[in-house]
């Protein structure tokens, strides 16, 4: 048995035992693993040392995704003590029928199971994912990517000591060390031991996962988001939206990647938003209309519309109209954050009803898109699909249901 197989048993062993637990044991256990990120982060900041000089070489933003301070490290401790002071989903009563012949039928939360998460570049992840799968009753196999796989580790290897001073199954949180993709090729069949997997990362890793898994899958993450200035935007107010979402964190998902504006304000507000964006190290690039307006817009290709940059570049179209932006949002958008700048009730009532996508904002930067700032606690990921789960994915997310059924007698 392959060690993968056999951490992913022993995963299936203790999801038993954790389901069984009760809301205080799985607090305890979280506010166990905060304390020991905070007594160990020399230790955590030494291995993420060695992740960074290993991958000098990649872009300042990803390496920003990839980096940990003390901040940091604080902040995945307050993220855990926030998961443990959050309501426990599982035995919620979603509804109870009683039906005519007698029967008490109650929908209830239950744990999913087992769920492995395939992640790239986000030590942080280590531990909201543990706190979040844990919480919710549910056995976790970490498989980080190779760019933290030091930080990984030891953030990991941290939390899994902290559960020996708990009642929670140490084998219940199980981190996989080998980067080998063939890793991922065998985590994403074992549907033996594993229900659900959920990939976060760039559109590669998820397209590979989605193409090729037979456990169930939840897509999430890439986030080709567009803001829309409308012609009767407060273009101040726009401003400061557009470069909060493009600039703050531009390496995250829920930044946006393509502005698109009205041409009846792109002649007051281009030459404004590129002063702006080039005093922040933006790259801009532009359609041929927009750079009628600025010419010293980089010329802008058909590939432009459906790139994900993850980088301080932003692509710019000057449109027709608001039917212009919503067929060029449902034409390229990955269907994960799509924003619209306007003080027009109809424009605003038209882009929340006609966008299709997992957040829809009217006068808000996209970068709100995220399980802390919903009142979530922490996220796993950001679900771009449909079924089971769209959004920020919180505790309840990472439950199934079951019904429970109380007679007395009756037959059929």
């Amino acid at each position: 048995m392959s060690e993968l197989k056999e951490k992913s048993r022993l995963a299936f062993e203790a999801s038993k035992v954790l389901a069984l637990k009760s809301s205080s044991q799985k607090d305890a256990a979280l506010l166990e693993m905060a304390k020991a990120l905070r007594n160990s982060q020399e230790e955590i900041l030494q291995a993420n040392q060695k992740d960074l000089e290993e991958n000098a070489h990649l872009p300042s933003a990803l390496l920003d995704r990839l980096s940990l301070s003390p901040d940091r490290i604080e902040a995945m401790a307050k993220g855990l003590e926030n998961v443990a002071n959050l309501p426990d989903p599982i035995g919620k009563e979603i509804k109870m029928i009683k039906r005519p012949n007698g029967l008490k039928i109650r929908q209830v939360r239950v744990p999913i199971g087992v769920i492995g998460i395939i992640y790239e570049a986000r030590p942080n992840v280590t531990s909201d994912a543990a706190a979040l799968c844990l919480k919710a009753g549910n056995a976790v196999i970490l498989r980080g990517g190779s760019e933290a796989s030091n930080s990984n580790m030891a953030i990991g290897s941290v939390l899994k000591k902290a559960l020996e001073k708990t009642e929670i199954p140490t084998d219940a949180l199980q981190i996989i060390g080998d980067t080998d993709r063939i890793i991922v090729s065998e985590l994403i069949k074992l549907r033996e031991y594993v229900d659900l997997v959920i990939p976060r990362g760039g559109a590669g890793l998820i397209k590979f996962v989605t193409d090729n898994a037979t456990v169930a899958v939840i897509e999430t993450g890439v986030g080709n988001c567009h803001l829309y200035i409308d012609k009767d935007a407060d273009l101040q107010m726009a401003k400061d939206i557009l470069i909060n979402s493009k600039c703050q964190r531009p390496g995250v998902c829920n930044s946006i990647e393509t502005a698109l504006v009205h041409e009846d304000v792109a002649a007051e507000f281009l030459p404004l938003i590129y002063k702006e964006l080039k005093e922040r190290g933006v790259l801009v690039k532009g359609c041929p209309y927009a750079r009628q307006f600025v010419q010293e817009l980089e010329e802008a290709d058909y590939n432009d519309w459906s790139t994900e940059y993850l980088d301080l570049v932003l692509a710019i179209r000057v449109v027709e109209s608001l039917d212009d932006a919503l067929l060029h949002i449902a034409r390229y958008s990955s269907k994960h954050s799509e924003a619209i700048v306007t003080n027009n009730y109809f424009s605003a009532k038209r882009f929340l009803e006609e966008v299709d996508a997992a957040a829809v904002y009217v006068n808000a930067s996209t970068r709100f898109t995220d399980g802390g700032e919903f009142g979530l606690g922490a996220e796993i990921g950001i679900s771009t699909q449909k079924l089971h789960a769209r959004g920020p994915m919180g505790l309840e997310e990472l439950t199934t249901v079951k019904y429970v059924i109380e007679g007395e007698g009756q037959i059929r």
